[in-house]
């Protein structure tokens, strides 16, 4: 027994060589290439970004100021836009508030911050700068944000998909042009997104106090790419 156990040693590491030989898979040769599309629509939805900011020496004070102003600012809005208007919480946070010494040192608690941040959505455009003056006028205290979009983005996105393939395989044969190589079939592609949004200038949301607020929406961008690996022919 101890005179025959090198031999199938050997048999064995021999067998795993060449077991490990005839699994070897060369690498493909492959172009990868890139191309962008875009395609542009008419904004049909505004989403107003509003918050109320109270501060007190006490949690439950700010607590309290910050719903008292947040109702007044949510009932008005209603008024504005309907009963049945699409408005909802974004944020709430209620945190201490700190006074830091400017050469270092303890800081002391000075009362407590709520902020409460509510976004409401409407298909009319016309109405994002009577939101923000309605809003400012109840209560509200800051404007976050005004966006421009779309409901439906769904054929801008396969309009700019489209256009950007078509680009991706030109960069492709190009290429191949360039390599003096032909190309075979399409191994993968992957697609990628730009955010369709449009927001409104900050000047006029910092502005946003005088009434009547301007606000004028453009288009909304929606912005494709895709990646292709095609396959290098033998």
């Amino acid at each position: 027994m101890t005179k025959s156990l090198p031999v199938l040693v050997c048999l064995v590491v021999g067998a795993a060589a060449t077991f490990a030989q005839t699994t070897t898979v060369s690498p493909r040769r492959l172009v990868r290439a890139v191309g962008e599309g875009k395609a542009s629509g008419k904004p049909d939805q505004a989403q107003v970004d509003l918050a109320v900011v109270t501060q007190a020496g006490t949690a439950q004070d700010a607590a309290a100021q910050n719903a008292n102003q947040t109702t007044a600012v949510l009932t008005q809005l209603r008024q504005l836009l309907g009963a049945n208007a699409d408005i909802k919480t974004l944020n709430y946070s209620l945190s201490p508030v700190y006074n830091y010494p400017p050469n270092g040192g303890q800081p002391t608690l000075t009362g407590f911050a709520a902020n409460n941040t509510v976004e409401a959505t409407v298909s009319d455009l016309s109405l994002p700068g009577k939101i923000i003056d309605t809003a400012i006028q109840a209560g509200a205290n800051r404007v976050d944000g005004l966006r421009f979009t779309i409901k439906d983005d769904q054929p801008l996105r396969i309009q700019a998909l489209r256009s950007a393939s078509l680009q991706a395989r030109a960069h492709a044969d190009a290429i191949a042009l360039g390599l003096g190589v032909r190309l075979g079939a399409v191994l993968g592609a992957a697609e990628g997104y730009s955010s369709g949004v449009v927001a409104a200038d900050r000047s006029v949301l910092a502005a946003a106090a005088a009434a009547p607020t301007p606000v004028q929406p453009g288009n909304v961008d929606i912005t494709a790419t895709v990646t292709l690996e095609i396959e290098i022919a033998q």
